[in-house]
């Protein structure tokens, strides 16, 4: 199985900007997990992590998008962190059928927020990222 990207949609609610994607990754939720909850992980596809505290309501400060909280965190499936003047972004990991794995992704800002190309070319850096490695 190989990765791709399958969806992007953007909305825009007042002056709220609402990315979507679902990514098949292919690798298990598991072996995804630490790309999406790591320092080192998250540097490698998206930005450098000053501060990740791994748990609800721990400190979390993303290099050029700003410092804030985890608000949502459930090992292996859900990291969520919401950040002051960067809004929120949501990776929330499911099974899929292949051994894979599905990450359904949400990005909300306050005013003009990064576009879908921009995370487009971030998801191909987190297939290739991932899927260097072997089970």
């Amino acid at each position: 199985m190989t990765g791709s990207i399958e969806q992007g949609t953007s909305q825009t609610h007042g002056n709220t900007h609402i990315l979507h994607f679902r990514v098949r990754l292919p690798r298990p939720m598991e072996a995804v997990w630490p790309a999406l909850a790591t320092p080192e992980g998250l540097g490698g596809w998206w930005t450098a992590v000053d501060v990740l505290e791994p748990r609800l309501g721990g400190t979390v400060a993303l290099r050029g998008v700003g410092g804030g909280q985890v608000t949502a965190w459930d090992v292996d499936r859900v990291a969520e962190y919401t950040v002051e003047g960067g809004g929120r972004v949501r990776f929330h990991l499911e099974h899929d059928d292949e051994g894979g794995s599905v990450l359904r992704f949400t990005r909300e800002v306050e005013g003009e927020g990064e576009t879908e190309p921009v995370w487009r070319a971030r998801f191909e850096r987190l297939i290739d990222q991932v899927g260097v490695g072997t089970d």
